[in-house]
């Protein structure tokens, strides 16, 4: 057994918003991987559009930094539980983790979620409570109910003694103690350096790479990237890609190994480094990458099943292909299976029809930040309503549950208990922080779909709203669903400031003036609880009497713009999202009016 005491590779967990990605830069910065007068973004591993611009981490992220001689691997983790197939790849690289943990809220369900899995693994904790500089921390509390998760955890001694460091990382500064004076990150650099064990194994034995993640280059092509956890790697090496199906011979072109952000090429890497490979073919996730003479496989990777489904179908309103780049079904079924390559908790399946697919993901979030990201390469599409799969156990047809925790003012807690008793929601703790009253339930999946909005209406914003997987159990009874009908456009036009005047007192209106509208488009949400054919493009008649209210301005309401998720959540069974580069629309299956009719009348 030898150990490489050169190396260390940890991972970063932590709930959204705690202050990962930002501990990272601080590292990047002191360890001199950028210039002292170079200009860096802030939250440098948020590299994706979408990343940056809602603050989370969705793709797990290597980059690395030398102190004092050791090199320190450091992956940065996604906090959404909706990410966990990544989180659980990661952890397969690390022999530890930093757990970082805001001084006010504490341990929150993400964190949770992400810590089981390390424990599991019997990965070294040091816990990091940061943002110590808030005027509202509550230090020692946090500390305690940090070692309580650890014990409901099941963490064993070894990882019950984890030691604590104290941390404003957007200052950059760390310490052992709430009292000691510091101004860098060094005592938590030489705390890891100490406390994280070194990649031990066979650094002389056959070759041993499991493949945790995939990246594509449009020059190279795939990307393997992965540890060695036996012997060593070479470039040009021959190798034999072990998957479920069997052996395949193959060969690794170049080999990368991280520095700071940038990946170097090298000839040779040694035990327990992260490594990148190209020329490697077909590999995919959970495949071991063996040495060719003497093939080993390493036992694969457990992913959490997908929890939540919807369609993805070609764009068939009147307005397809006037905004969007790719609009063919064939377009649209190579970006989905390419999808799954790189995102192993995504499941795409062909269905009866040509032009639809399903596509199941864990969550809502999930799929919706898939659906955005194909929309901004140019893709149109047609999204149906999110439905939870069902698992039939034990011969009992059994649905996915949440644990869903909820931060409110006290003043908002009857609006919310009430909302999530008609979703079947159960209790499960309370506590009450500085005026702030957490809530913990256990909660259906499909409780959850369409309550975020519901949620942040009722909290007139204050609130804030996690859930993670719970676990599958037998099906709770019917939840009621949307009471509102539908405001469906009856012909296809431009809408006029009058035709949505004459309307307004029907309901609230999704569309503004000079918009153009299709038939079968929905325009609105009725007031009760039946969809109503209107014409928003109505004009107004010119009579040579004139009243005199007739030339008043016209005052309409600001319409309701739905964002992508809000859609998500609105629309029922007959309805869809038509989702273009430019536009989010709703819309019903059967466009035609008198067709729609003659549906209602037969299912009645």
């Amino acid at each position: 057994m030898s150990i490489n005491e050169g190396l260390r590779n940890i991972a970063i967990i932590a709930h959204v918003d705690h202050g990962k990605t930002t501990l990272v830069d601080a590292m990047l910065k002191q360890s001199h991987v950028f210039r002292a007068n170079e200009q860096v973004a802030e939250r440098v591993m948020d590299s994706n559009d979408l990343e940056r611009e809602r603050g989370i981490t969705i793709l797990s992220k290597n980059t690395s930094v030398m102190y004092k001689d050791i090199k320190i691997n450091i992956v940065d983790t996604p906090g959404h539980a909706d990410f966990g197939g990544e989180v659980e790849r990661v952890l397969n690289m690390v022999d530890g983790v930093l757990l970082l943990v805001d001084a006010f809220e504490g341990p929150m369900p993400q964190t949770k979620y992400v810590l089981r899995k390390a424990l599991e693994q019997g990965l070294k904790p040091i816990v990091v409570i940061n943002k110590i500089d808030r005027p509202d921390q509550r230090v020692d509390d946090v500390y305690d109910e940090v070692l309580e998760l650890f014990m409901e955890l099941g963490a064993d001694d070894d990882q019950l003694d984890f030691p604590v460091v104290y941390a404003t990382a957007r200052d950059g500064i760390a310490k052992l103690n709430m009292d000691d004076e510091s101004d860098s990150l060094a005592p938590l650099m030489d705390l890891l350096i100490k406390e994280i064990p070194a990649p031990k194994g066979d650094a002389e034995g056959p070759l041993q790479i499991m493949v945790t993640t995939l990246d594509s280059d449009e020059y190279v092509g795939k990307v393997a990237i992965g540890r060695i956890m036996r012997g060593q790697a070479k470039e040009g090496q021959n190798v034999v890609i072990i998957s479920g199906d069997g052996e395949k011979k193959s060969k690794i072109g170049q080999l990368f190994v991280y520095q700071g952000l940038k990946r170097i090429p090298v000839k040779t890497a040694g035990l327990g480094e992260i490594v990148a490979m190209t020329g490697l073919g077909d590999v995919s996730i959970g495949h071991t990458i063996a040495d060719a003479e003497q093939p080993e496989a390493l036992p694969t990777i457990n992913i959490d099943e997908p929890t939540l489904s919807m369609t993805f179908g070609v764009n068939t309103s009147p307005f397809a292909g006037r905004e969007g780049d790719f609009v063919t079904s064939r377009h649209l079924r190579d970006r989905l299976f390419k999808e799954t390559e790189t995102n192993v908790s995504l499941k795409v399946e062909e269905t009866d029809s040509a032009d639809t697919f399903k596509v199941s993901g864990r969550g809502e979030l999930h799929l919706s930040i898939l659906i955005e990201t194909m929309r901004r390469e140019g893709f149109e599409m047609q999204i149906g309503k999110p439905e939870v799969i069902y698992k039939e156990i034990n011969g009992q047809l059994c649905e996915p549950m949440e644990n869903l925790t909820i931060e409110v003012p006290q003043e908002f807690m009857g609006t919310v208990m009430e909302s999530l008793g008609t979703r079947k929601a159960e209790l499960s703790n309370m506590i009450e922080l500085a005026g702030y009253l957490r809530m913990e339930f256990v909660i259906p999946a499909r409780g959850l779909i369409g309550f975020r909005s519901e949620f942040l209406t009722n909290t007139k914003g204050n609130g804030i709203m996690n859930h993670v997987f719970h676990g599958y159990v037998p099906y709770k009874g019917d939840i009621p669903g949307r009471a509102r009908g539908s405001l469906v456009a009856f012909e296809q036009g431009e809408t006029t400031a009058y035709g949505i005047y004459t309307l307004q007192d029907r309901g609230t209106m999704f569309i503004s003036p000079n918009q153009q509208v299709y038939e079968g488009m929905i325009v609105g949400e009725n007031s009760r609880d039946l969809d109503i054919d209107i014409n928003p493009c109505k004009k107004k008649n010119v009579s040579n009497m004139r009243s005199s209210s007739s030339d008043e301005a016209i005052r309409l309401t600001p319409p309701r713009i739905l964002s992508l998720e809000q859609a998500l959540e609105y629309i029922n069974k007959d309805e869809l999202v038509e989702v273009t580069p430019q536009s989010i629309r709703l819309r019903k299956q059967i466009l035609d009016r008198q067709q729609r009719g003659r549906m209602r009348k037969n299912n009645k």
